[in-house]
């Protein structure tokens, strides 16, 4: 999972960084530049909710001139989609390292997908539900979220293929699981479910769908 002087980091009030006076400050790479101003913008989002999210805003909480910030996103939309890249890099790390050490079992594979899904959109906070309806605002980022959403799809079928029937679980059945994960971690990050229900259901939901695909190659 993120690490955790990441998530204090997040959880900190937003206020613009200070240059110490007892040495010059210290140019940043271009990477670190970019992990800076994604920290800021997630610190921004919590505080101040995603409309507050602009780029000239970003550059002011951030201490950088406007052309540094326009450098790396070019546009809003383009910083709303390295936001959720962000997200999905983070989320399938986790996922992958989990699959790693888990049991070679159905039920171990499914309580890892459900659980990885649920903790890393608890740990984002409100702030990714927020960078989703956004995305979902715009063709372009609609497209990029399309995007990443199939990749996990692809990992998910990948990882569920040796318990399903010779057909494996179909597409069909892969998109209702991912929309069964958006609505419950969404709704555990309202306080509408607890984590562990949201997890279980989810769980739950992953069994039935492999299970219903080894009855439909039966029949």
């Amino acid at each position: 999972m993120v690490s955790y002087l990441w998530y204090i980091a997040m959880s900190s009030p937003l206020k613009k960084p200070v240059p110490s006076k007892d040495s010059p400050r210290r140019r940043l790479s271009r990477d670190e530049r970019l992990r800076q101003l994604l920290d800021v913008s997630w610190q921004l989002i919590r505080a101040e909710g995603t409309d507050a999210l602009t780029l000239g805003r970003l550059a002011d909480v951030a201490g950088v001139t406007k052309p540094v910030v326009y450098d790396h996103f070019g546009t809003r939309n383009g910083l709303l989609a390295a936001l959720y890249q962000d997200f999905d890099v983070r989320q399938t790390a986790v996922i992958d390292a989990a699959i790693a050490a888990s049991k070679p079992t159905l039920k171990d594979k499914a309580s890892v997908i459900a659980g990885g899904y649920v903790d890393c959109v608890l740990t984002q906070g409100r702030e990714i539900p927020e960078v989703l309806a956004a995305l979902s605002g715009s063709p372009e980022l609609a497209a990029v979220k399309r995007q990443y959403q199939q990749a996990f799809i692809e990992k998910c079928q990948k990882i569920l293929e040796p318990f399903a029937g010779p057909r494996s679980v179909s597409p069909a059945s892969l998109w209702a699981m991912l929309g069964a994960a958006e609505a419950l971690s969404q709704a555990a990050v309202a306080g509408d479910l607890s984590e562990a229900q949201a997890r279980d259901e989810l769980t739950e939901t992953i069994l039935a769908m492999v299970k219903r695909s080894r009855l439909v190659d039966s029949q």
